[in-house]
């Protein structure tokens, strides 16, 4: 009886530590990621070290494992600060609308430049759906606000299904005026699956 019983426990134990997934840690090219996989479907992200304007910005790269369609959005992302309070993150129209008014050349540069260190350097990510194709999409445009603009549309997250065996990438904004997000958490709450990472 003993022995069963000590095999159940086994077993129950085995199957709470499968329910809770880890977050993993890893560093690259000085950036330090957190990954973590619920359901099938992977979300990794790094903090870009600059800010644009009030905006501090993380880099999210999401891949879907699963067998069905998975939706994601930049609204699913919060940042729990220290203090339990809570930010969500700014819609890419609000970013876009503060870029069209004070956006200039050197907003551009950083932008795209911070960016595509973290997309291009990374190589534990390869999106089949995100910055690449949106910054073809971009380029066409003109004027220094348009191209600020235009530049963070193409870095910036959006609303993306994914297919089974699909993967995006982008930057999700959170207003904080000017201040690094720092000691707080990142949670992402999409409709099936709560992804909690570690205080940094």
């Amino acid at each position: 009886m003993n022995r069963l019983l000590g095999a159940g426990a086994l077993a129950l134990s085995l199957v709470c530590c499968r329910a809770q997934a880890q977050v993993i840690e890893f560093e690259t090219n000085g950036l330090k990621y957190q990954t973590l996989t619920r359901s099938g479907v992977t979300v990794m992200f790094t903090h870009l070290g600059n800010h644009i304007h009030e905006y501090s910005i993380i880099q999210v790269a999401i891949s879907n494992g699963s067998d069905n369609l998975y939706i994601v959005r930049p609204e699913d992302f919060t940042y729990v600060r220290p203090d339990g309070s809570v930010l969500i993150a700014s819609s890419i129209k609000s970013v876009i609308d503060m870029l069209m008014q004070k956006g200039n050349s050197s907003d551009v540069v950083k932008l795209v430049t911070q960016y595509e260190a973290t997309v291009y350097g990374n190589p534990h990510f390869k999106s089949t759906n995100g910055y690449e194709q949106r910054r073809q999409a971009a380029l066409a445009m003109n004027g220094t606000k348009f191209k600020a603009a235009a530049a963070a549309s193409a870095v910036a997250m959006v609303m993306t299904r994914l297919k089974p065996g699909d993967s995006t990438d982008g930057a999700v904004f959170f207003s904080t005026e000017g201040k690094p997000l720092s000691g707080g958490r990142v949670v992402v709450k999409t409709n099936s699956d709560v992804f909690e990472f570690k205080a940094e």
